[in-house]
């Protein structure tokens, strides 16, 4: 008998069993009846760093009902407002923490410039204030939105901070990671300060939030880095400044005037601060803080759309529902508080394989599951089979190859 056939089995059964123990590529949990499948798939996850909404030792930060990629929602809470297009947000007291409500509040998505909010946290205290900083070409030649920074100019740091936030300034970013010692010690500054307010969602890869591989935030991590902003008066009042003046740099260039983009900031009532975002990856983002009656709420949208209702409109519509929100409604969670200072994240839990099976396969899917960030131990239907055609194909070739020598 010719081994050809032998062979071609042994070859599709090799496949069937590898697709059936790894799976197929690019449709994860689209199971999930919570994810949707065409949504525009998250950055890449941080390589090495803890799984999507979990702290280095793999508790989920602000409580476990904040680990879904679905809806957290109060028990017998109001309806949610319709046409809200954002694929992860979230809305919560600022004064509490509690977690109103959400949606994927830890999905690692594309930040855009609303990671502008933690670049402001993290140079605001590195820079004076009253500092000049002398615009460079790199300035002026940074991709998308700019606030005109000219070669030669001198800007004060506290106008680049107002640029950056009130006109979202890629330049004014870019002057500002030069004035603090450069791009690599900015971001690791801006990585440091996210480790810190236990926003482990958070990488940045850029001060001003366009896109690069790896980057990414969540909407969970947006209202942290909002909550320390309002806290702080210095970094409120740049928020809220409504006009600002650049200079004039002879004999090209006159003096001109920037306004506040936040258009809530006017039209919404008790708005302390927003920040939006735009890049063709990260789509729309948002994140705000408002006050009415006493209460302080923030609201977060990332991966949105801007149709059938603007993302202004849909952060408007969330905040309502924050405010009409009853009183004493439990929480779906919190936000956490920073670490104190000095004290280091916690220890990453151990991704070691248990030796509770025998066999060595068995420990190797033990060992693949843990690597993965599963918390299961029971293997699936889909895996059982895959060994049973594994073992199939090892007693097939053993047959047969019996069968040839007799």
């Amino acid at each position: 008998m010719s081994m050809a056939p032998l062979r071609r089995s042994a070859r599709w059964l090799a496949a069937a069993a590898l697709v059936l123990l790894v799976g197929t590529p690019g449709v994860a949990g689209a199971a999930d009846p919570k994810i949707d499948p065409n949504a525009p798939t998250p950055t890449t996850p941080h390589p090495g760093g803890p799984p999507e909404g979990r702290s280095p030792d793999g508790t989920v930060v602000g409580g476990d009902a904040l680990g879904e990629r679905g809806f957290a929602l109060p028990e017998d809470g109001p309806a949610l407002p319709t046409d809200i297009t954002a694929r992860g947000w979230l809305v919560a007291d600022l004064d509490s923490g509690d977690v109103l409500a959400a949606r994927d509040p830890h999905g690692r998505y594309y930040p855009a410039s609303t990671l502008k909010t933690l670049t402001l946290l993290t140079l605001h205290d590195e820079l004076d204030p009253a500092a000049v900083v002398t615009g460079a070409l790199e300035d002026a030649s940074v991709d998308g939105t700019k606030v005109g920074i000219v070669e030669g100019g001198k800007y004060p740091a506290l106008l680049l901070f107002q640029a950056l936030m009130m006109s979202s300034g890629n330049d004014a970013a870019s002057a500002l990671a030069r004035a603090a010692g450069g791009l690599e010690p900015t971001l690791e500054l801006m990585n440091a300060t996210a480790s810190q307010l236990q926003a482990y969602d958070t990488l940045a890869g850029t001060p001003s939030g366009l896109d690069v591989v790896g980057q990414s935030s969540s909407p969970y991590d947006l209202a942290l880095f909002m909550r320390q902003i309002v806290e702080d008066p210095a970094l409120l009042s740049i928020m809220q400044t409504p006009t600002a003046v650049m200079p004039a740099v002879p004999p090209r260039y006159p003096a001109y005037q920037i306004q506040n983009q936040n258009r809530m900031l006017t039209s919404y009532p008790g708005m302390l601060a927003g920040k939006n975002g735009f890049t063709d990856a990260a789509r729309y983002t948002y994140v705000g803080a408002a006050e009415q009656h006493g209460r302080r709420l923030v609201v977060s949208l990332m991966l949105g759309e801007q149709a059938p209702i603007p993302m202004v409109e849909q952060a408007t519509r969330l905040l309502d529902w924050g405010f009409a929100l009853p009183a004493g409604t439990p929480p779906v969670g919190e936000l956490v508080e920073p670490r104190p200072p000095g004290v280091p994240p916690p220890t990453p839990r151990s991704t070691q394989p248990q030796s509770s099976t025998s066999g060595g396969a068995a420990q190797a899917v033990a060992a693949a599951g843990g690597a993965a960030g599963q918390t299961s131990t029971a293997p699936s239907p889909l895996l059982l089979v895959g060994l049973g055609l594994s073992s199939a194909l090892v007693v097939m070739v053993l047959v047969r190859g019996r069968r040839r020598r007799h």
